[in-house]
């Protein structure tokens, strides 16, 4: 009898732990991060970026109930956050949570996605603009953001597809899939290293 009860409350926890990860979430790897302290934006406004992103990025994994494709879109918009502010508390946070397996809870944003698109769109335009490349990559991902967040602003997806028309789509793997150099030992450290057991 004793035995039956153990089984069963086994196979429930094994259950339950199922439930709980649902969902596989591969990390963005930023490395240092893309954008210099050379980009046209101050770091105040990098921050706030970089929060409205990660919390829309949540909110559409609530949405989404952790499909693939909301799990994409998070991918995308929290190393986009992470490159803007590395040390973005909410970005790393839920980058965090999400390889766990723990889902985000809903929250409260600045703006709602439709104001959030507008803005993006106009700080996107105004970065293309610049002469800097690290402006310009930053202007095509917060255009094509800003058409993805809000399918009926035309402007955002007139914009998102010229770019697509110009074949100047942003390659997303740039920003999601840094190749992270390894950072060489200084001769005295290695003299350390190798003297320790």
């Amino acid at each position: 009898m004793w035995q039956g009860m153990i089984g069963l409350m086994l196979c429930s926890l094994s259950v339950q732990a199922a439930e709980e990860k649902k969902f596989e979430y591969k990390a963005p790897v930023v490395g240092a991060g893309l954008f210099s302290d050379r980009l046209s934006m101050m770091d105040k406004e990098r921050e706030e970026y970089a929060i409205n992103l990660a919390n829309y990025a949540g909110n559409q994994i609530v949405e989404g109930k952790g499909s693939p494709a909301s799990l994409t879109q998070a991918r995308r918009l929290l190393a986009l956050s992470l490159h803007l502010s590395p040390r973005n508390r909410k970005a790393v946070v839920m980058n965090y949570q999400l390889e766990k397996g723990i889902l985000p809870q809903k929250v409260e944003g600045d703006y709602s996605s439709e104001v959030l698109a507008r803005l993006l769109l106009t700080r996107g335009q105004l970065l293309m603009k610049q002469t800097a490349e690290e402006d310009v990559l930053l202007g095509r991902c917060f255009v094509e953001v800003a058409a993805e967040m809000d399918a009926r602003n035309e402007d955002a997806v007139y914009a998102s597809e010229l770019l697509r028309l110009d074949n100047k789509k942003v390659a997303w793997d740039l920003l999601t899939d840094v190749k992270v150099k390894p950072v060489p030992l200084s001769p005295d450290a290695q003299g350390k290293n190798d003297s320790q057991p």
